[in-house]
């Protein structure tokens, strides 16, 4: 998704501008991408979520594709086919990142994207070489996303922790009927969660993660949705 990365500085940048991002060509390719605890439900309501290694963790992702390299919620003319678009998507061109030999989180941009010009759109910087509004937004956009990012990291080592993850078997067929195994996906064991002990479910209540967990069982549907998609596509 992004080329490159640089973090983001008036004396490199001061006469950059941003197009609006209203094109997600460069997510095509993206056949799962992150998510964020405080947008379970929303995208629960439009992909299947489930959980994918991340390093040594289990993080939850919005399944987009059946395919590495299959994005099917982007259209060829790059629009975007659902009524919601993930978080780790509407953020782009900016990401948090760090400075070579510092831990302190900045705002960087993709210098590659299409959507920096040095033409059209809005100012980056102003005329004084001031932060301009789009990187505010950005700004407060992404530390709102690392806040919730880091409460879904204790969802998901809850789920870990409390052994209610389990490998989702899952094989489709694709347009040619060539059976295509889906490995490394797991999903929340349902009969391991309705087992679980009374104090460990109502500790799983009170910390407000059952409302993500249905979530996710819920979106699973989606994904009988998904074969449907690719076989429309042909």
């Amino acid at each position: 998704m992004f080329k490159k990365t640089v973090p983001l500085n008036k004396q490199r940048h001061a006469a950059k501008k941003i197009l609006p991002v209203n094109v997600f060509k460069f997510a095509e390719k993206s056949y799962i991408v992150s998510l964020i605890a405080n947008e379970f439900t929303k995208a629960a309501s439009a992909y299947p979520i489930v959980f994918v290694k991340d390093g040594e963790e289990l993080r939850p992702f919005a399944l987009l594709g059946l395919e590495k390299g299959q994005n099917m919620f982007v259209n060829e003319d790059g629009t975007w086919k659902s009524h919601y678009i993930p978080a780790i998507i509407r953020r782009y061109p900016f990401v948090l990142g760090r400075n070579e030999g510092s831990s302190d989180l900045v705002l960087c941009i993709d210098e590659e994207s299409d959507f920096l010009s040095d033409t059209e759109g809005e100012p980056l910087f102003d005329e004084k070489g001031e932060p301009g509004p789009i990187i505010e937004k950005a700004r407060n956009f992404l530390i709102e996303l690392q806040r919730f990012n880091e409460m879904t990291g204790l969802f998901s080592k809850e789920l870990t922790k409390r052994e209610l993850l389990s490998p989702l078997k899952m094989q489709i067929r694709n347009n040619q009927g060539v059976a295509i195994k889906i490995d490394g996906i797991f999903g929340v064991n349902e009969r391991k969660l309705n087992e679980l002990p009374e104090a460990d479910f109502m500790d799983l209540r009170k910390r407000g993660m059952l409302p993500l967990i249905y979530a996710h069982l819920i979106s699973l549907g989606h994904i009988e949705r998904l074969v449907q998609m690719q076989s429309e596509n042909g």
